[in-house]
């Protein structure tokens, strides 16, 4: 795989309590997300947070990667759905840190048993940068797939 840079902007108005920022991508794909500290640690309010934008990443990033695995396994998938949800806590000494990322997954794949399909997701997770990150971070990282 080449290397890859991508870039997103980021601006911010205000203090942390009060204030409220935007996120646009300097592809063009996304432009004005907002969020602030109220949607981050609360209701998100039609607001996004980095958390959100980091369970979106770490998802698109796996389901690729799994939809790779079965290619290569002559099943390549119809669909694959998958939702992920990051956990922020309160680590003792360390502040506020992303201690887990939850994966789950629905696979509709012609021809792929559950063993095979559970195979290709131990190899997926192991081959997608955003888990190994995780991981490497100390974010306890669960991925469970089942077929549709």
């Amino acid at each position: 795989m080449p290397h890859i840079e991508r870039t997103a902007h980021v601006g911010w108005d205000g203090n942390l309590a009060r204030g409220a920022g935007t996120l646009d991508g300097a592809s063009g794909s996304f432009a004005r997300l907002p969020f602030s500290l109220p949607s981050r640690v609360g209701e998100p309010g039609g607001k996004t947070s980095p958390e959100e934008l980091l369970a979106a990443a770490h998802g698109g990033c796996l389901t690729m990667s799994l939809a790779g695995e079965l290619t290569s396994a002559g099943t390549p998938p119809g669909r694959l759905d998958t939702a992920v949800t990051i956990e922020m806590d309160e680590v003792e000494g360390q502040g506020h840190q992303i201690v887990g990322s939850r994966v789950e997954i629905v696979a509709r794949v012609d021809g792929v048993t559950d063993a095979s399909l559970q195979a290709a997701v131990v190899e997926a997770h192991a081959g997608c940068p955003f888990s190994q990150l995780l991981e490497r971070a100390g974010a306890t990282v669960t991925v469970t797939a089942r077929l549709a």
